[in-house]
């Protein structure tokens, strides 16, 4: 039973790494008791147990709540007491507790806000506003970090009704104490000047009011802020320009100080009122651009001012996107202002920087790559500038080319001293050569005022070859040829592609790094936007696969064992499966080895997985050497994976989970048998458990498909395999894995064994569609109708339905099957309902004898389908599956291995999806009709309306 005392044990256990795992395992077993997320809290507001324990149970807590507040569908999971208690106590407890608490414990109350506010918490809002007072601070901060971590959850949400009525409801309770609150901190920060520990505390207040000022207005200006504009924001105006010594630790120049925090939430609130609120904030601001000018021009190169920096930069970004304000700057002596007095002291590169490529270069890396999200000063100039240069080009580009030629003049003059200057051409040229967005897949796009492979010639390729005076200015090197990959033509690259891969056996981690992350993506690089060609081939990488492979798992392996150091750089793993995919089947006689190296990184990893792109990858590069080796060595593959596998499952390591049953399936379809070390997971996939974590439902589902189509006799029982469809077809989340599990149940199970249970599978279809169905349901019940018209033919599609009861087939082909057919958008969805549908008509003799009264109608579906110009104009486009990314956090959702991807089941591999599915329609329809003795027009046609026998004539006419 889990008593407070227990749970608490447990939970002290769990942060000591030798007994993590076992408690972990105890505290799941009673996280299903009642009582249990009550006991949680509890243990977070004891004073009498360790820090430690408390914030173990802060932090369950809130995984707790995201694991089983409620299920996919929105149902509440846990006992109607238990949520009501829970709701009643969170909110005073919070409220009381330490500052690390806090956090976790707001971010649980945000959690169930997100499902329960406003309707199902409805005293939610009055208990927040009445605990605001102007003289309890310590209660302010408590209440404003609740409501901030409830009402941040707008901000990235769609315009709805639904939404803006629950922005009105909280507005209406809490404008009034939210501003009068402003007020009070403003007037008694001016009392409490010379008090540095209340001034502290009076800040961290303002920051709050100051991010949940953001809150209220994120999606539409509200009346009352309006109306208070000039008091708002001329508070908001004086803590930008406010200065005291007391609130800064001369000390710290890394972390900002609560001070900084606050001008720079000022200056992100000012920034969406300038983009969104310009008509009712115009005559403002000019004070804003004014301060923050000022601001700029006055902070010193701290790090700890960066994020400051950052947003105040934005906010001209957004000033200079407006036509009337960009005047400001559109002159040449103002934009000679911005040049020296804003942008290069911004982007020189400061000893901050050099401590930090030399302490931490893996943060270096991070920070400095394209869509990087830490605000760095550079990122925030790149984009200034270029919102500058894209209202007056050929004066940004004069005015920092004039700049570059200088500096390069000086860097020329004394290399070695001058070095820095270096560094600044190659950035400040990159920022103006680069015109719109800088995707995945690199620069499509430069300023033709630049050429781009001249500089490279002239001032990049130096930097590769020969000795430089620092080591940065060959990392900026390697970073120009990463930037513009896509303006090198093939011979270029090839000529870059064994320099870069020498930097591979150097010691320097920003170099190794960049060369690798250039490398991989050079090899991505496509014949076009829309090929699904990469203009590198096996053939290309066939003399360099061998070496590239052997250094980069020499480079990963170097970082040492502990599972966090070894799985720091994903940079590297990422090349790592990008030249075992590259070079496919060409490093046979390295495969065995590299598959080694790779089974052994998941076995240190998986000690404590700790960076989700490093783990997604490795497994990625695994199934790459699954997916290019030869049948033959597919069994000695597997036998080098299972026992590493079989761990993994049986530590229970919910990470590396999902990722292990892609790869088992996989091998099993490949070889279309079940080798043994793999039999003996058909019963345990089957437990109910596995099923509940919801990264684990696509990957197990694929598992058991796999299984069940290479050998049914594993499931001698098949009420279990039943009850797993069973339970994903309730889901609305999962209902679609639950279609796919029956879809193989019906086409590969024998139907002696399935005949007892086909009536109740089609009930559970069927309640499915009476109780909660949705769009997306009834369409994957008229392709599933379909896909078994298909395989078992048309007559087993009426007996199957109308088992249920007579007669039910028509009230669901009438109701369902035919409105549904012409907004299926899929394509291969669409060819695989119209196919089966027209077998159903033409060839059921069921369907034909009893339900005659539905062939007009069934026709005119088919005809309307065949005929829309969608189905002309869908196309089975290219999916770049290497740039979507789907790596996501641990634990929360599931991440598709690209390396085995599993393509859609076609039962009808034999017909063309566009242009071959009408003439395949056609043909089956004069068939039909000469079947018939031509009476399909006369009797049939004649039933339709006139439109629907035009189509009909022009469809026959296909064949």
């Amino acid at each position: 039973m889990g008593d407070l005392e227990t749970i608490a044990r447990f939970l002290a256990e769990s942060v000591v790494a030798s007994t993590a795992k076992n408690a972990e395992r105890n505290l799941g077993v009673l996280e299903t008791e009642p009582g249990f997320g009550l006991n949680l809290l509890h243990i977070v507001a004891s004073d009498g147990l360790p820090q430690s324990t408390r914030l173990a149970a802060a932090l369950f807590f809130k995984n707790y709540v995201r694991r089983r507040w409620i299920d996919e569908d929105g149902n509440h999971l846990l006992p109607q007491n238990d949520t009501e208690l829970i709701k009643k106590e969170i909110v005073p407890l919070m409220i009381s507790l330490p500052n690390n608490l806090q956090i976790q414990i707001g971010e649980a109350i945000s959690v169930i806000a997100d499902s329960d506010f406003p309707s199902a918490w409805p005293t939610l809002l009055n208990e927040l506003a009445s605990r605001l007072s102007s003289d309890d601070m310590i209660t302010n901060k408590g209440v404003l970090i609740v409501a901030h971590s409830i009402f941040k959850r707008w901000r990235p949400l769609f315009r709805s009704d639904e939404l803006f009525l629950e922005i009105k409801m909280v507005l209406e309770v809490f404008t009034e104490p939210f501003l009068n609150l402003l007020k009070a901190v403003d007037e008694k920060i001016t009392q409490n000047a010379s008090n540095q520990a209340e001034l502290h505390l009076l800040f961290e207040v303002l920051l709050l009011l100051v991010k949940l000022y953001y809150d209220f207005n994120c999606q539409d200006i509200p009346e009352f802020f309006e109306d208070n504009i000039q008091v708002g924001m001329g508070i908001l105006h004086k803590y930008l320009a406010y200065d005291n010594p007391l609130l800064d630790d001369s000390d710290d120049s890394e972390n900002a100080n609560v001070l900084i925090k606050v001008k720079s939430s000022i200056q992100e609130l000012v920034q969406l009122y300038t983009t969104r609120y310009e008509d009712v904030f115009g005559s403002l601001i000019n004070d804003f651009i004014q301060i923050t000018w000022s601001l700029l021009t006055s902070v010193s190169p701290e790090p700890k001012y960066d994020i400051l920096v950052s947003k105040s930069l934005s906010f001209l970004t957004a000033v200079a996107r407006i036509p009337k304000y960009f005047e400001f700057f559109n002159n040449e002596s103002a934009m000679n202002n911005v040049a020296e007095q804003i942008i290069l002291p911004n982007v020189t590169l400061r000893e901050s920087d050099i401590e930090l490529f030399e302490d931490d270069p893996i943060e270096y890396v991070r920070r400095d790559l394209e869509g990087s999200d830490t605000d760095t000063r550079r990122r925030a100039c790149t984009d200034f500038m270029k919102e500058l240069k894209e209202k007056n080009e050929q004066l940004i580009t004069n005015i920092f080319s004039n700049h570059v030629q200088k500096f390069f003049e000086l860097y020329q003059s004394n290399p070695v001293e001058n070095w820095r200057y270096k560094d600044l051409i190659v950035y400040l040229f990159t920022a103006l050569a680069i015109n719109g967005n800088v995707t995945s897949s690199g620069v499509s796009s430069t300023n033709i005022l630049l050429d781009v492979v001249d500089f490279f010639t002239k001032q990049i390729a130096p930097d590769l070859t020969n000795p430089v005076p620092h080591i940065i200015l060959r990392v900026d090197a390697i970073k120009y040829i990463y930037t513009f990959r896509n303006q090198l033509n093939k011979p270029q690259l090839i000529e870059i592609l064994p320099i870069l891969a020498q930097f591979l056996e150097r010691d320097e981690y920003v170099v190794y790094t960049y060369a690798a992350i250039t490398i991989e993506r050079i090899l991505t690089i496509r014949e076009s936007i829309t090929s699904p060609n990469f203009i590198f081939s096996k053939v290309d990488l066939s003399n360099s696969a061998e070496p590239l492979l052997t250094n980069l798992l020499k480079l990963i392996l170097k970082q040492g064992t502990s599972p966090e150091k070894l799985a720091e750089n994903e940079f590297l793993m990422r090349a790592v499966f990008r030249v075992l995919q590259t070079a496919e089947d060409t490093i046979q006689n390295l495969s065995p080895q590299i598959l080694q190296e790779l089974l052994g990184i998941v076995t240190i990893i998986s000690k404590n997985p700790s960076n989700p792109r490093f783990t997604h990858y490795t497994f990625e590069s695994i199934g790459a050497i699954l997916a290019y080796s030869p049948l033959e060595f597919l069994p000695h593959i597997v036998e080098a994976m299972m026992p590493v596998f079989l761990n993994i499952l049986s530590e229970d390591i919910q990470e590396f989970i999902p990722y292990v049953f892609q790869l088992i399936a996989f091998s099993v379809e490949k070889g279309k048998t079940v080798p043994n070390s793999i039999k003996q997971l058909a019963q345990p996939i089957l437990s109910p458990p596995l099923w509940e974590m919801k990264g684990n439902v696509p990957a197990v589902t694929r598992v058991l498909k796999s299984l069940i189509k290479a050998d049914q006799s594993l499931f001698p029982e098949l009420v279990p395999v039943l009850g797993v469809f069973q339970r994903l077809i309730a889901s609305k989340a999962y209902d679609i894995y639950g279609f796919e599990i029956l879809e193989v149940i019906m086409l590969y199970i024998s139907m002696d064994r399935l005949k007892p249970f086909l009536k109740q599978i089609a009930i559970l279809l069927l309640q499915r569609l009476q109780n909660s169905k949705t769009e997306r349901y009834v369409k994957q019940l008229v392709v599933f109708l379909a896909i078994i018209s298909i395989k078992l033919g048309p007559d087993f599609v009426v007996d199957f339905i109308d088992g249920v009861q007579t007669g039910v087939f028509s009230q669901i082909w009438s109701n369902f099957v035919l409105p549904t057919l012409p907004t299926i958008g899929n394509l291969l969805s669409r060819k695989i309902a119209l196919v089966g549908i027209l077998n159903v008509m033409i060839s059921g003799q069921i369907f034909a004898n009893k339900y005659p009264n539905l062939l007009p109608a069934t026709l005119q579906a088919i005809v309307e389908t065949a005929s829309s110009h969608s189905i002309a104009n869908l196309t089975n486009d290219h999916i770049d599956f290497d740039n979507v990314e789907e790596i996501s956090t641990f634990g929360s959702s599931f991440s598709r291995l690209a390396s085995v991807t599993e393509r859609p089941f076609d039962p009808l591999t034999d017909v063309d999806l566009t242009n071959g599915l009408k003439a395949y329609i056609a043909t089956s329809l004069h068939k039909y009709n000469e079947a018939s003795g031509m009476a399909l027009f006369s009797n049939l046609a004649s039933q339709l309306p006139q439109e629907a026998q035009v189509k009909l004539k022009d469809l026959m006419s296909v064949a």
